[in-house]
């Protein structure tokens, strides 16, 4: 009798063990979401996450990335993922602000001074203190790509001060702080969705708009304006999120391949957006645009004007998320001051303005 209960109890442990090597063995496919073009890092990261997944996961999991706002908006694609119809997005960690309204810290002007800096920022406590707000919201924060630093462009005039920015109709990402920070300039800010932005840039309804250098390249912005401004007035970091009803029907093995896969195609992406950016402004020159530079007063005098806004948005941010965030900025700030970095030549970019 013992001997029947022994096989029977064996007959059900192999039962069960050809029942989850089945699981295992089930393919999933994931839909990616993108706004930038096939060629453009954001992509390019996006692709090399996807050849991650899948080498970690034996071609068991496969990520569909679907390039240059396809599956819609960022903030229509986030939507999505909270529906559960679109399993990840990368886009600027800024527009979450429409899920969680401190997420506008990342627009904030003048924020970061270096990439050494964002780095710090949003690889340590407080990106993934950011992250952990989305979950509530039925989004998972992974990880952060990188857009970069922010310039001007736009067909009417050379910006050679920040007077010279009034009265463009310039395109801003959609969100409150960005209307805000264009208006302080006396510019007119018009909200639009990215993937309108060439038509609009073409046929003159808008003066210009303001993006890193890969965006104004890969998406040949040079071929409807003219001028180009260096001045690197946001740093905008990418957040790779995902709906948070696909991450729960996932395994744990799944979700760590997913994490795992997350770090290192960050990294790569980081890197490929910087190389690209030094090489960038040559070859935007080459394809005709006229390239200014703010002098270190007039960067001052840019960071100055957006003090208030700061100050404004800093209450609807949250003063505990802005406290944090300066905290850990002065800690970077603080590894970053040794000799050897003291002796160098200092950048020619104001440092963040106050916030409280």
């Amino acid at each position: 009798m013992k001997r029947s209960v022994f096989k029977a109890a064996l007959a059900l442990v192999a039962v069960g063990a050809l029942t989850l090597s089945t699981v295992q063995a089930q393919e999933r496919t994931l839909k990616l979401a993108v706004q930038n073009p096939k060629g453009h890092p954001i992509t390019t990261g996006a692709e090399k996450f996807a050849e991650i997944v899948a080498a970690k996961s034996n071609g068991k999991l496969k990520i569909n990335v679907f390039a240059g706002g396809t599956l819609g908006s960022d903030m229509a694609v986030a939507s999505a993922m909270q529906g559960g119809t679109v399993d990840m997005n990368i886009g600027n960690s800024g527009i979450l602000a429409a899920q969680v309204p401190a997420f506008a810290i990342y627009d904030f002007p003048f924020m970061f001074t270096n990439t050494k800096e964002a780095d710090a920022v949003v690889d340590g406590p407080f990106g993934k203190m950011m992250h952990a707000k989305l979950q509530e919201k039925g989004l998972v924060g992974l990880g952060y790509f990188e857009l970069g630093f922010r310039n001007m462009t736009n067909s009417r005039r050379p910006l050679n001060t920040v007077e010279d920015i009034a009265g463009l109709k310039l395109r801003v990402i959609p969100s409150p702080i960005n209307l805000a920070w264009v208006k302080a300039l006396n510019a007119n800010p018009v909200p639009m969705a990215f993937g309108e932005v060439y038509g609009a840039l073409e046929s003159k309804a808008i003066d210009g708009q303001e993006n890193p250098l890969t965006v104004i390249a890969a998406n040949k912005f040079y071929e409807v304006q003219k001028n180009l401004a260096l001045t690197n007035h946001v740093y905008n970091p990418q957040s790779v999120v995902m709906s948070k009803k696909t991450w729960d029907s996932l395994s744990a093995a799944d979700k760590k391949i997913l994490s795992e896969a997350t770090a290192e195609a960050s990294k790569f992406q980081r890197e490929l957006t910087r190389k690209q950016a030094a090489e960038l402004v040559d070859t935007l020159k080459k394809n005709g645009m006229n390239v200014t530079e703010f002098a270190p007063a007039e960067l001052t005098k840019f960071a100055d004007k957006m003090r208030p806004v700061i100050a404004q948005f800093g209450v609807s941010v949250g003063q505990d998320v802005v406290s944090q965030l300066q905290a850990e900025l002065t800690k970077a700030r603080q590894a970053a001051a040794t000799p050897a970095k003291a002796a160098a030549k200092p950048t020619a970019k104001p440092a963040a303005p106050a916030t409280k």
